[in-house]
């Protein structure tokens, strides 16, 4: 038997996926969501509120936003909830946050809502560097939105 490590071969880049929201939150983002457009950003907004941690509740608001300005808020807080989240859940700084994993959709939409508001606002660094990072977390990533 031989005294020496075994030698570990790796697969790649590490892959993080984020654990799906509890029930409840997920309940109460589709109620909000459902509710009419005069009240819809309201209701959404208490969602946030109420779970904090709950990172499709703030890629959601970015959608809802008055301004470009409350955009660029909301998905601010998003991206940076989202990277305490990924962090909770092994990430350490590099390897990929895959779009397939539904758990992980909130922090790509929020980290995308960064980067369309940045560019909203010409934000081009900041811009730049969200589509950047969205490249070397999801290498195929295509937006969502138009």
């Amino acid at each position: 038997m031989s005294d020496q490590a075994p030698i570990s071969l790796s697969r790649g880049l590490p892959e993080t996926v984020i654990s799906p929201a509890p029930q409840e939150w997920q309940t109460a983002l589709a109620h909000a969501l459902s509710q009419p457009e005069e009240s819809r950003r309201a209701a959404v907004a208490e969602v946030a509120a109420l779970f904090p941690r709950y990172l499709d509740a703030w890629a959601a608001l970015t959608t809802l936003a008055r301004d470009r300005t409350e955009a660029y808020a909301y998905a601010r807080v998003g991206y940076h909830r989202g990277l305490d989240t990924l962090r909770g859940s092994g990430w350490h700084g590099t390897g990929y946050v895959r779009w397939r994993h539904e758990s992980n959709h909130g922090f790509l939409l929020a980290l995308e809502s960064l980067r369309r508001s940045a560019e909203a606002i010409g934000e081009q660094e900041e811009e730049q560097r969200c589509a950047i990072f969205l490249k070397q977390l999801e290498p195929e990533w295509v937006s969502p939105h138009p």
